[in-house]
């Protein structure tokens, strides 16, 4: 993988929402501020107007282990975890038997698990990989399965599904760079990255 390690002191990195199905008329951030902690990075993200927050925990080699959601409450309002191997569960134990498969989780409101999946993904330049993803809508509190494609296009050039903020579907493939750490810079008609501070 040609992309840096992030610095262990962590990392913090924003983008402007420029979607106006994403913004509330202002201009809001997407943040995240990546933590290392007990052999995995935690993602503490902000989701602009929804001002939700979203907890992320992924191993060393960035695959998904949890998600938590939170709106109002300190408790959050939605919960997720996975064995590694495509099976969920929610806090309550529950089998999430309608994301069986899934091994990516996509949030709408910042191209951060976007980011994740550029740095899990084993692609060369030229090859692509569909993936079976649980697609998060804050708003809505809904988690529903979809498949994404992901294609390697130059050394830091992707192409990827995007996900309609409107409904939660799946949309046409746009192409975007990313950074040295294999983050996106900017998301067409979406995002502008903002900033990134180690």
């Amino acid at each position: 993988m040609i992309y840096r390690a992030l610095p262990a002191s962590g990392h913090d990195v924003s983008w402007d929402v420029v979607n106006p199905n994403l913004s509330d008329g202002g201009r809001p951030l997407s943040t995240v501020k990546f933590r290392w902690e007990n052999e995995g990075w935690t993602l503490d993200c902000g989701l602009g107007p929804q001002r939700s927050q979203v907890a992320i925990r992924v191993s060393a080699q960035w695959g998904i282990q949890q998600v938590l959601l939170f709106r109002d409450l300190d408790d959050p309002d939605l919960w997720l975890a996975t064995d590694g191997s495509g099976r969920w569960g929610e806090v309550n134990g529950a089998h999430r038997t309608d994301l069986d498969g899934c091994h990516l989780v996509a949030i709408i409101g910042s191209p951060i698990t976007h980011c994740i999946a550029i740095r899990q993904l084993p692609l060369e330049v030229g090859h692509g990989a569909e993936i079976k993803t649980a697609i998060v809508d804050p708003e809505k509190l809904s988690v529903v399965a979809g498949t994404m494609r992901f294609e390697r296009i130059a050394e830091r050039r992707w192409r990827y599904t995007r996900i309609s903020p409107a409904d939660s579907t799946l949309q046409e493939l746009i192409e975007v760079e990313v950074d040295e750490f294999g983050l996106v810079l900017d998301e067409p008609e979406q995002f502008i990255r903002a900033q990134a501070d180690a």
